[in-house]
């Protein structure tokens, strides 16, 4: 790994109701790919500081790929107001312009729970996006506005690993299975023995997984 791959700049990206606060860790020269990830829902705590985030970026940037991370609308130092998985796709979406024209790269996108149901809609979409890392999906209800919709899921083309805890209070195994059916191939879904919705103790494991899905789904060198 090169000095300028572990290199960490902050920044500021223009969405669409103002900035959005960033963290970018650097790719080594010759990337092949790169990688968005996106945190959990901001009104109980998650940012893109969070742990889970964490690990998910030093997996891709471990091949090297730039990787960026944001917080959405009203977290952190970015603008606006929390908009309950709507205005957020935005958000995705934003970013996704930024890597293309920073970086001119086929992308990775991985979101962990809230990141990941309102960033599979944004990157699901993209002909950019190359692969999709969906990190405890959070398919049973986490709020009184109930689940999220997944079925967009179905005409999702480009290659998924869904990686969530056995344990998993927000993706019950059956109806993530279920998800995971319904969607368009091609899709793989790992299960970590032992681990809840955020990985506690089994981070490391995690890590592995994204790793070892990547080496196997896309060229990186």
């Amino acid at each position: 790994m090169t000095e300028a791959s572990i290199a960490i700049r902050s920044l500021f990206l223009e969405g669409p109701v103002g900035r959005l606060e960033a963290l970018l860790n650097a790719g080594a020269p010759g990337a092949t790919h790169a990688a968005l990830v996106c945190h959990p829902h901001p009104l109980y705590g998650g940012t893109m500081h969070n742990k889970v985030v964490f690990h998910a970026m030093k997996a891709l940037n471990s091949f090297g790929f730039p990787v960026l991370r944001f917080n959405f609308r009203g977290t952190g130092l970015s603008h606006g107001e929390h908009d309950h998985a709507r205005g957020e796709v935005e958000d995705v979406r934003t970013a996704l312009r930024w890597l293309r024209r920073e970086y001119r790269l086929p992308l990775v996108f991985a979101g962990f729970s809230f990141g990941a149901a309102v960033g599979l809609r944004a990157a699901c979409s993209d002909p950019t996006v190359a692969a999709i890392v969906s990190m405890g999906t959070p398919v049973a209800p986490v709020d009184e506005r109930g689940t999220y919709d997944f079925t967009f899921l179905r005409d999702c083309k480009p290659p998924k690993l869904f990686l969530s805890g056995a344990l998993d209070e927000f993706g019950p195994r059956a109806a993530l299975e279920r998800v995971v059916a319904e969607a368009a191939p091609p899709k793989q879904l790992v299960l970590i023995d032992g681990a809840d919705h955020f990985f506690a103790s089994h981070l490391s494991e995690f890590r592995a997984a994204i790793e070892t899905w990547v080496r196997a789904t896309l060229p990186t060198s």
